[in-house]
């Protein structure tokens, strides 16, 4: 029997929001509770805020009749979403266990999760991670991200957002170009080969960068479909996390694209940059925007990610075709508060046609 780390993070105040469902989850799966080990990192507080770890304490307490083996790790400053999570998985590699499974703060565990995971991992070593279905809460007959899309230009977004669990037809396993950070489980020895999640990501594609790294090195990344997470999902629109989604995105488009494919999206890639600005200048972002080019204006930023590059490029089997054609052609909105008629009837049809046109010229590395 395969060991099984349930890694859940929490901060702040929410462990008082989510810790009741989230421990009824974990009490209710249906894995052999002796193979899971059940690890809450509390990834410190705001300055002005007392510590929810004698909480957390108490409700654990609480439940242990129903708990597998738990562990409670307080850290004394806030590592961030990849650093606490990252702590997680160097304990798990640390302590022998085969797999580690992320939680989501806000979520918690359908009675199948874990066992599917398993099950659908120990059947093909070539899996490297593998998600759940991930649905909304409480609309739980409603999916969150049935696995994640990953555009050509660098944009990710959750697949089947919205849509009926039972109104869609999906396979019991889904290839997917990178699975959702949300309810991901990975192998504690491909997390020793190829190296943690990225911190320099800072917020926002740490998951997409993982996948792909596992992709180029000829693994597969899939949804599990008897998988179930429920996830307490809530839209924001803050304008600081633009800087972070778009610098990123230029990271990932320089890690994992060889020279040739850059130099053949570059023109989309500028038609898609002067409609940002647009939209920019009419979401009230501009100022992030011009961030992002102010850092990759300097020198110092290119040398940083080319030296991951480096690394990337030499562990990669999968060629540039394959790895475009697991990406999509088009952008679809997730709110109908961003929704842009601009996008959906002019640029999405003309991505289209190029993504078609470049899925078939490109053949190398």
């Amino acid at each position: 029997m395969k060991k099984v780390v349930i890694m859940y993070l929490l901060w702040s105040n929410e462990p008082m929001r989510y810790l009741t469902d989230a421990i009824r989850g974990v009490a209710a799966q249906s894995y052999p509770r002796e193979g899971l080990e059940f690890l809450i990192v509390y990834n410190s507080h705001k300055p002005d805020e007392p510590s929810a770890v004698p909480y957390i304490r108490s409700e654990i307490e609480k439940n242990s009749a129903h708990l597998p083996h738990t562990t409670i790790i307080e850290n004394d400053k806030n590592l961030g979403f990849s650093g606490g999570n990252n702590f997680g998985m160097r304990w798990a590699v640390e302590h022998g266990f085969d797999y580690v499974f992320l939680h989501n703060g806000d979520g918690y565990l359908g009675e199948n999760c874990v066992k599917a995971l398993v099950e659908v991992m120990d059947a093909d070593p070539k899996i490297g991670a593998a998600q759940s279905l991930v649905l909304l809460h409480p609309a739980v007959d409603s999916i969150n991200s049935a696995g994640n899309c990953l555009h050509f230009l660098g944009f990710g977004y959750c697949d089947f957002y919205k849509k009926k669990k039972n109104e869609v037809v999906l396979p019991a396993v889904k290839d997917v170009a990178y699975a959702s950070g949300a309810a991901i489980m990975m192998r504690t020895d491909l997390l020793q080969k190829f190296g943690y999640w990225d911190e320099d990501y800072f917020m926002y594609h740490e998951d997409t960068d993982y996948s792909l790294r596992l992709f180029t090195a000829g693994y597969r990344n899939v949804m599990v479909k008897a998988s179930e997470f429920f996830h307490k999902y809530e839209f924001s629109k803050s304008i600081s996390k633009y800087f972070w989604m778009e610098r990123n995105r230029y990271a990932i488009l320089l890690l994992f694209f060889s020279c040739p494919t850059l130099i053949l999206i570059l023109p989309m890639f500028i038609v898609m940059e002067i409609a940002l600005w647009f939209f920019a200048w009419r979401g009230g972002w501009v100022g992030e925007k011009w961030k992002v080019y102010k850092y990759w204006l300097k020198w110092g930023s290119w040398k940083f990610w080319l030296v991951k590059r480096r690394k990337l490029m030499a562990d990669r089997v999968t060629s540039d075709r394959k790895l475009l054609r697991a990406m999509v052609a088009v952008i679809k909105f997730q709110e109908a508060a961003i929704e842009n008629p601009v996008l959906k009837y002019i640029g999405n049809p003309v991505m289209f046609v190029y993504y078609w046109l470049l899925s078939r010229v490109v053949v190398w590395w």
